[in-house]
């Protein structure tokens, strides 16, 4: 049944083969929607095997929605290089099309964790299949977010209070001037990395699900 569950695959993108790990709901658990995660930088170390990214796929998995996360090009077992945000928006817009052609008609929570959000938001805005958007940890002193003004799709945002890479009071300044608005969620004592609490993370990604996307749980 794992092997059924959880699978790896590679599907084509812009620039070569993109290197995705597939997680499905147990069986009597699966929502209405669909997720997909993005990792941080890959010049940095990040990869869809990210402990952050780990833990928010789980998080999607257990409110019964199906998850991939995946590779960007140049990371892992992905073809092509790094591309500075700009071919990784095409990587992310290759994975919603898969996940569309796997599951058609369902809407689509897109999250993404640093330079992960950044993608993940900046595509999430203009896709009509996103239903639901999730920014992880947004480095906000290191890439701007000025698109959130013209994003019109239900945002929440999870930051550590001590990210020094995207000071809390910052992100809330930010989400304070969206028209749309933004829900802000603060991890008391988290820095960048959710170190040590990976598990509160957890639990706040999952509560950001929309409600009708979510499903029962498995006995």
């Amino acid at each position: 049944m794992a092997e059924l569950l959880h699978r790896t695959l590679f599907v084509p993108g812009p620039a070569g083969r993109l290197e995705c790990m597939l997680k499905l709901p147990a069986p009597g658990a699966e929502g209405s929607g669909a997720a997909v995660i993005c990792h941080p930088h890959p010049l940095f170390g990040g990869t869809l095997h990210n402990k952050v990214v780990h833990a928010a796929a789980e998080a999607l998995v257990a409110a019964g929605l199906p998850t991939l996360r995946f590779n960007f090009r140049g990371a892992g077992g992905s073809g092509g290089a790094h591309d500075g945000g700009r071919g990784e928006q095409d990587d992310l817009q290759a994975m919603l099309d898969h996940l569309e052609a796997r599951f058609p008609g369902r809407p689509l929570v897109l999250a993404g964790y640093s330079f992960g959000a950044y993608v993940a938001l900046r595509v999430g805005c203009r896709d009509g299949r996103a239903a639901a958007l999730i920014g992880i940890g947004l480095p906000i002193t290191m890439m701007t977010f000025d698109f959130l003004a013209e994003c019109d799709r239900p945002l929440t945002l999870i930051q550590g209070d001590q990210d020094m890479f995207g000071p809390l009071p910052l992100v809330m300044a930010v989400a304070a001037t969206l028209p749309q608005g933004a829900r802000v969620v603060a991890i008391p004592g988290a820095a960048h990395n959710f170190a040590g609490r990976l598990e509160e993370l957890a639990l706040r990604v999952g509560e950001a699900v929309p409600v009708e996307l979510v499903g029962g749980r498995s006995e």
